[in-house]
């Protein structure tokens, strides 16, 4: 993909730019309580080029939650997961079945599937002759399976016993997943937005013991905070959930040498 900057880009795409980057400052700053009256006229570079363009154009979602059992089931089948990767940008059956190697028809019972249950939908209709084609695309670029979907085996960290555990910390982040996507459906049926805060960075410890001695701050540090900003009774306030997670970094494996 060729990388273009926000000047080499065609108006509506540029004015599209605009618009993101105008959300993204709205949204930082309604989290933080001030809202800018303006957005800086110059972003730095995009990687939009006139392929995103089009995607964006169709208004496909970054990620979508999937929570229902019946959707989960079809979208983890080995060929309709290949089909929701492929349908990144809009295709038809018949030029999906090239790329995957089923015939036209089975790709369409593949397809009717993902579209039944949400996971793909029209992106346009093209006339040839007598005959109409479908395109379709994914509703979203990427996918998770929301614990919800496992009913009540599914991970709950208020059943770990454990809170130094691994285990917990799974169930944790299992829980973020089913709130914030049960909110972000709330939040789309009223119209509203969803204000959250998220923060992701590494850190590398020279020792066991630095690593000790940060968490030791890092608790003092939150449990300040929390004593400042926490009232149980201010008129119009709402409960929000801090959850602070650290693990191991996986070790990237060395690639074998040819023998």
């Amino acid at each position: 993909m060729h990388n273009e900057g926000i000047g080499d880009l065609p108006g509506d795409c540029a004015s599209l730019w605009n618009l993101a980057v105008a959300y993204w400052q709205h949204h930082r700053n309604r989290f933080l309580g001030e809202i800018e009256p303006s957005v800086p006229g110059n972003p730095p570079e995009t990687l939009l080029d006139n392929k995103s363009c089009q995607w964006y154009r169709l208004f496909v979602l970054d990620l979508q939650v999937i929570d229902d059992p019946a959707a989960a089931t079809v979208a983890l089948e080995p060929m309709r997961s290949r089909l929701l990767s492929e349908l990144a940008v809009p295709a038809s059956a018949a030029t999906l079945a090239t790329r995957v190697g089923l015939t036209r028809q089975k790709v369409n019972y593949h397809l009717h599937a993902l579209e039944a249950h949400g996971l793909v939908r029209l992106a346009k209709e093209r006339k040839w002759g007598g005959l109409t084609e479908r395109l379709l695309v994914a509703t979203a670029v990427s996918y998770v399976v929301s614990p919800s979907a496992l009913g009540p085996v599914a991970a709950d960290p208020n059943r770990e016993i454990d809170r130094l555990s691994a285990s917990y910390l799974i169930a944790l982040g299992a829980r973020v997943v089913r709130e914030v996507s049960d909110l972000v459906r709330r939040a789309k049926e009223t119209g509203k937005r969803l204000a959250v805060l998220a923060v992701d960075t590494e850190v590398r410890f020279r020792s066991a013991t630095d690593r000790a001695a940060f968490s030791n701050e890092l608790t003092e540090a939150i449990t300040k905070l929390v004593s400042k900003y926490h009232d149980e009774s201010a008129p119009g306030g709402r409960a929000h959930r801090l959850v602070v997670v650290a693990h191991p970094l996986p070790q990237k494996s060395d690639p074998k040498e040819p023998s």
